[in-house]
């Protein structure tokens, strides 16, 4: 990556590129089925960031040319873990209640807008910065053509810097889906049984 940004810096160009993030030990149940579906926050909160052109999510685009039998990720039982090491419930006998996971993780995590418990993973692409040291035509409002030139210190790709950005904003999307499935539990807490 660094040779590639500098043979681009050293023709006064520029370039973009992609950032995957992946979230591994995410809560099972955050996000919502329709209005708030967690990729779909994390899609608004990845474009919020300046230069950004594109984001997908698990197999992204690429399952658009894989047949729904092949690109499904089908639901199988996994190990149980001790409920001493993960507060998960146990059964009347004590032992671990087998918990389910996903044969494959095609879908990046999130399954009809709500985490699976598998890896959440997700692309951002960035585009290359418009400002570089070539010259380039333009044309003034009063159509009189032109010659725009950056001088100075100029970034030729902006993902290095956007990796800490991306890890930033992963993090309060999911502390604010943590923080609303918390509201949830705790208000149908105060309802009572019936």
């Amino acid at each position: 990556m660094a040779d590639k940004i500098a043979h681009y810096r050293d023709q006064k160009d520029s370039i973009g590129g992609t950032v995957t993030c992946v979230v591994r030990n995410c809560p099972v149940g955050l996000g919502e089925p329709v209005f708030d579906k967690l990729e779909a926050m994390l899609a608004h909160a990845m474009l919020s960031i300046p230069a950004t052109k594109g984001f997908d999510i698990g197999s992204g685009f690429g399952g658009c040319a894989v047949p729904g039998s092949i690109h499904n990720d089908a639901f199988a039982t996994a190990p149980a873990i001790e409920p001493s090491v993960t507060g998960l419930r146990q059964q009347e006998n004590g032992t671990a209640v087998p918990r389910l996971t996903t044969r494959t993780n095609n879908s990046g995590g999130i399954q009809g807008g709500i985490t699976n418990g598998a890896h959440i993973y997700f692309r951002v692409a960035f585009k290359s910065p418009a400002t570089i040291g070539q010259a380039q035509s333009t044309v003034s409002y009063d159509a009189v053509n032109g010659v725009l030139e950056a001088k100075g210190r100029h970034d030729p790709c902006v993902v290095p810097r956007a990796v800490p950005i991306v890890e930033a904003m992963t993090a309060l999307v999911l502390m604010d889906a943590d923080l609303s499935q918390s509201a949830r539990e705790h208000s149908k807490s105060r309802l009572g049984t019936q």
